[in-house]
């Protein structure tokens, strides 16, 4: 199985952050950002990076201070943080076109907001907490300058899918490819149904692979 890794990076100007990543065993495909959890880069996101390093992408998850929402995360700090990680990728050989982030729970907001402030190859979002929040996703969708899957579940929470039928909606007005998938019988961390999460990792290998080529 990939193993990952922790260190400490170090721009040019000074900025430092801690990354954990994985490499994959053979030819690296291109370079994905991951996006982790309020709860940090936990168990669960290395897994992720190491699943991710196994299909043949350079992943790396940045450590963002400030996660959760008592902890004030802004829009600035998950664009810092996206920029010396992509910067850290790019040190690392692979090309600025095969570039792409990805997010879970809280990091899927995130992975929006970075799909509307940079140029990606592809983005994904993967049952984002608060589209309404962070700030508010549906009014930043509409400019979105990155290919940009959303995978959200709704069960129990009819507000919630309503929300997510306006970000729908906001991101096809944008002038990239977006899709929306939404899995009524999964919560928005994808672990109250096995098989929507194994579908949601599938499509997200297959956003990754028609996208980053």
């Amino acid at each position: 199985m990939t193993l990952t890794r922790t260190d400490d990076y170090t721009r040019a100007d000074g900025r430092s952050l801690r990354l954990t990543f994985a490499e994959p065993d053979g030819s690296i495909r291109g370079g994905l950002v991951v996006l982790h959890e309020g709860e940090g880069v936990t168990d669960g996101v290395r897994l992720l990076v190491a699943g991710l390093a196994g299909e043949g992408w350079l992943t790396v998850a940045p450590h963002i201070e400030g996660v959760g929402e008592d902890h004030g995360l802004t829009q600035q700090d998950v664009l810092d943080a996206t920029d010396s990680t992509l910067a850290w990728l790019v040190e690392h050989g692979v090309q600025a076109d095969l570039l792409g982030v990805v997010g879970f729970d809280l990091g899927g907001s995130a992975a929006l907001v970075v799909a509307s402030h940079r140029k990606l190859g592809a983005a994904v979002s993967v049952g984002g907490q608060g589209v309404s929040e962070l700030p508010a996703l549906v009014e930043i969708a509409g400019k979105l300058t990155s290919p940009w899957l959303g995978i959200y579940g709704d069960a129990g929470d009819e507000s919630g899918a309503l929300d997510v039928e306006r970000l729908r909606d906001a991101a096809a007005s944008a002038g990239v490819v977006t899709n929306v998938v939404r899995y009524p019988g999964a919560n928005h961390r994808f672990d109250a149904d096995p098989g929507a999460a194994a579908e949601a990792w599938q499509r997200t290998l297959n956003w990754f692979d028609a996208h980053l080529r």
